[in-house]
């Protein structure tokens, strides 16, 4: 029985239909980069005071007024929350003030030097009103927890290409939608909408090409376009953000990208794998042979064989027919483990990540400049990850990445307070090692869960993942009160992460596991006798699984 890749092996591995296919999937993924961080710039917070009613002739004849917005603040309160209360014996005007203070009862002032307006500026989010913004930024994250749930069902049922084209679309329509928000409440639910349609729609975008490209370049696929795209359309986001300082007119510039999109219906086609799955095998066939007149290669009249039909519909009845659940992943000790330990290293590796990337806006200096060094250091890291993957040990290249991370970011505690570019620079190598571990874990995690739990692995740490980074923003807002206080949390958080690393047994060079009886033991905790973790598993006699669901290996 020949396997799929053997069957369509005739088209060659990197012809014109797979570099089509290379390219505009990859491009699909440069939307999902910005709107995912597009939050930075609107919800960030403009210098702001209270705002104090004026006579006419304060309006008119004053002479603070022309003065710059900080110094202008300072004379008006002692913080942005509050003001000095107006002399009862003395001109109603910017000077005629008591020393005792009251709240902003009149409002806020922003300043509009750096952007025309915010969702802070548009709904008055702060003082009192500040727990509003993380919140919003935690809502687009419970959104992306539910696009991560729902997708995969979704592109199993439908197809992987409806899926691909419905959510870019719903994408597009929702942040259209969401640029006309009237009140806080409604941006806030459309915020969540779009979560889930950036997530859907990256994911359907990266299985799709997977599964049309050949088994040769899906690596390169995931981290040299996809991921990489992903890293561009995050580059673009301060661009666009600096010449559009309007948060309602930047949703809208952000959402014109989708639109071009649908034409490609026409040019992208459906997962033969998928096809093949559902029995449309004619259709199948019809992307198959349009994929060798693209490449310019003669094709057989038959591409699938009725031998080979049979076979791979009757393994996918097998496999429908067979149900796992979620406690085979804590089922053995050696797949409880892997489990737990992907499950803390997702969730703390993606609170880090968008920490960091949330974070630029706080950042001294310009924050356009910031983003922008932000992404390019995201993009040297998955181009440096793909570099490394064939070099050196799997849990040696996570440890070293989430150790320099840590490193990095602690270190910025012990620089001077003048000396801003410094910790700048720290928190930007930070980021550099963070977004290479968020990138492999992609590729780790592949290659520790077995076959037959993988899609629910890969499931589970996703959420955990999501989970992280809801929590993300309240770790951010800290750094309005000190600036330094969430890069020490999230350092302390990486350096736990790069121990728990090295527990991880080494994959480079393995077959994939496919049942729980090919799982490899931890590091340290446990042993056997014929064989360790760093052993691949196709050198190995299959491991025997007792009656209680344990692997038989010696615990220490």
């Amino acid at each position: 029985m020949r396997d799929y890749d053997e069957i369509i092996s005739f088209l060659g591995e990197f012809g014109s239909f797979q570099i089509t296919v290379f390219i505009l999937l990859s491009l699909s993924a440069i939307p999902s980069g910005y709107m995912g961080m597009i939050m930075v710039f609107l919800a960030d917070i403009p210098e702001h005071r209270c705002t104090v009613p004026r006579t006419n002739s304060s309006e008119n004849g004053d002479p603070n007024l022309g003065m710059a917005f900080q110094e202008e603040s300072r004379g008006l309160g002692p913080g942005m929350c509050s003001r000095y209360k107006r002399s009862k014996n003395m001109p109603a005007t910017i000077s005629g003030f008591d020393n005792e203070t009251e709240g902003c009862l009149d409002g806020w002032t922003f300043s509009t030097e750096k952007y025309t307006s915010t969702i802070v500026s548009e709904w008055e989010l702060v003082c009192d009103n500040a727990w509003k913004v993380p919140l919003s930024t935690s809502i687009f994250f419970l959104g992306v927890l539910i696009g991560s749930i729902v997708s995969g069902h979704l592109s199993d049922r439908f197809g992987r290409k409806p899926v691909f084209f419905t959510t870019m679309a719903f994408q597009t329509v929702i942040t259209l939608m969401q640029s006309a928000s009237v009140s806080w409440s409604m941006f806030c639910v459309l915020n969540c909408l779009r979560g889930v349609g950036q997530i859907s729609n990256y994911i359907s975008s990266l299985v799709l090409g997977s599964e049309i490209l050949g088994k040769s370049i899906r690596e390169s696929y995931t981290l040299l376009g996809h991921s990489l795209a992903f890293g561009v359309g995050y580059a673009c986001l301060p661009l666009f953000a600096y010449f559009i300082r309007s948060w309602r007119m930047l949703l809208v510039a952000s959402s014109i990208p989708g639109i071009f999109y649908i034409p490609l219906w026409w040019v992208i086609p459906e997962s033969p794998r998928w096809l093949l799955l559902q029995g449309r095998v004619e259709e199948a066939e019809l992307v198959i042979q349009n994929a060798a007149k693209k490449n310019r290669l003669p094709s057989p009249e038959v591409v699938f064989r009725e031998d080979d039909c049979v076979e791979l519909m009757q393994r996918s009845s097998q496999e429908q027919q067979r149900v796992y659940s979620f406690l085979d992943l804590i089922r053995t000790t050696d797949m409880r483990n892997i489990t737990i330990l992907n499950v803390i290293l997702w969730a703390a590796t993606a609170m880090i990540f968008y920490g960091l990337s949330l974070n630029t806006a706080n950042m001294n200096g310009d924050a356009y400049l910031n983003c922008f060094i932000s992404a390019a250091t995201e993009i040297v890291a998955y181009v440096g990850c793909w570099f490394l993957i064939h070099r050196a040990q799997r849990p040696t290249i996570l440890f070293s990445m989430l150790l320099f991370c840590g490193a990095m970011l602690l270190v910025i505690k012990l620089v001077p307070d003048d000396q801003n570019v410094l910790s700048q620079a720290l928190a930007l190598l930070g980021k550099l090692g963070v977004s290479g571990a968020y990138g492999f874990l992609y590729l780790f995690s592949t290659e520790l869960i077995p076959t037959m739990v993988r899609s629910m692995g890969l499931g589970v740490a996703s959420m955990a993942a999501r989970i992280g980074s809801i929590l993300t923003p309240y770790v951010v807002y800290i750094s309005v009160y000190n600036k330094i206080v969430p890069y020490i949390i999230f350092g302390m958080i990486s350096l736990f992460s790069a121990g728990l690393s090295l527990l991880l047994p080494d994959t480079r060079g393995c077959k994939l596991p496919d049942d729980l009886s090919q799982v490899k033991p931890i590091r340290r905790f446990c042993r056997s006798k014929q064989l360790t973790s760093d052993k691949c598993d196709h050198d190995l006699k299959e491991i025997p699984i007792l009656e209680n669901g344990t692997n038989h290996i010696e615990l220490t």
